[in-house]
């Protein structure tokens, strides 16, 4: 079986984030640059992020030994060239992309994705706020496709590294928009400020991992707006730097909603793979109620980036005459 040896480039870099946190942190607080800390939210992300790191070297193996073993059954053997580290860049950032997308419209998955934008502050900070639980959502199988061609796992690993690095550096404030042609291809902190933002037009866009035009080849994408500045978190906030109650509480909500009494198998099944904020009776709000609301209260805002078109509501759902949200519980017993 073919082994490679490539340096841990996440790990490599951990002086880099250190320095960055620090510099960020100083031009913050001397009012030298936009952005906000809080001592024990920051705190937060960074056992988050030791957490993550333990969490990689006790269970990431089971991982990388599932694609090592998929190896075997590869087309091609791909070898290592200039080319092939390109297009393993390239399309794994594409595969990055819709893992992204699928975490934010899948519940199973948000479960392990939400704890990353559960910080309602938005800096470098932040970037290392992320998950203990990656490996039980399995989406380590989006790989597999690219084992399959001939892109050796060790390979694959090494250049997400980057992609990984890249990700880091866009988590802040302190940079505005940057040159056109720049903004227009890469995933930028702008870009990424729209991500991490909870305003109904920002909701569901800009997946991107290092490479923006994904989101633009496949219509997520949604610009930044002085008039609309992100406002940062989840629709329900935690309202805890408590990192236990970060990584498990929706793991948690997950199985008190899939098990609650008096719901038929495809309900239970539904909390596991709706969206977030979908319920069997309507009561919740997901991203499309809270954009169709939000239209509704600005209409002059309707069909632009990230917004509905006038009158496009959320299936199964209904309005008062005051405006109001009538779910579909209501309706049916009205």
């Amino acid at each position: 079986m073919d082994s490679y040896d490539f340096p841990q480039v996440t790990q490599l870099a951990i002086p880099f984030f250190v320095a960055a946190i620090l510099i960020e942190l100083w031009l913050v607080r001397t009012g030298r640059a936009k952005g906000s800390f809080e001592t024990r939210d920051t705190l937060t992300s960074l056992m988050m992020g030791t957490g993550n790191v333990v969490a990689g070297l006790l269970l990431g193996v089971v991982s990388y030994w599932a694609l090592l073993w998929l190896w075997q059954f590869r087309i091609f053997n791909l070898g290592l060239s200039g080319w092939v580290f390109l297009a393993v860049f390239l399309l794994d950032d594409l595969r990055y992309y819709v893992y992204h997308r699928i975490a934010h419209r899948v519940r199973w998955v948000w479960a392990e994705h939400v704890n990353h934008h559960s910080s309602q502050h938005y800096n470098l900070s932040t970037a290392l706020r992320q998950s203990w639980t990656g490996l039980f959502t399995f989406m380590f199988v989006l790989q597999a496709p690219l084992v399959l061609l001939g892109f050796h796992p060790t390979v694959i690993a090494f250049t997400f590294g980057f992609n990984l690095v890249w990700q880091f550096w866009i988590h802040t404030e302190t940079i505005g928009k940057m040159w056109g042609w720049f903004e227009f291809v890469f995933n930028t902190p702008s870009h990424h400020r729209v991500h991490h933002a909870t305003n109904p037009r920002y909701l569901d866009a800009n997946y991107a991992g290092t490479l923006i035009i994904w989101d633009r080849m496949f219509g997520t994408f949604v610009e930044e707006l002085e008039k609309d500045r992100p406002r940062y978190g989840i629709v329900r906030n935690l309202g805890t730097f408590n990192p236990l109650k970060v990584a498990f509480h929706e793991w948690i909500g997950i199985f008190r909603d899939a098990f609650a009494p008096d719901l038929t198998p495809r309900e239970r099944l539904n909390y596991l793979i709706k969206p977030p904020g979908w319920s069997h009776d309507g009561s919740r709000d997901t991203s499309e109620s809270l954009k169709a609301a939000y239209v509704r209260r600005n209409p002059g805002e309707a069909g632009k980036p990230g917004l509905p078109p006038a009158g496009v509501e959320p299936a199964e759902w209904s309005w008062r005459q005051d405006g109001s949200l009538d779910p579909p519980s209501r309706i049916s017993a009205s």
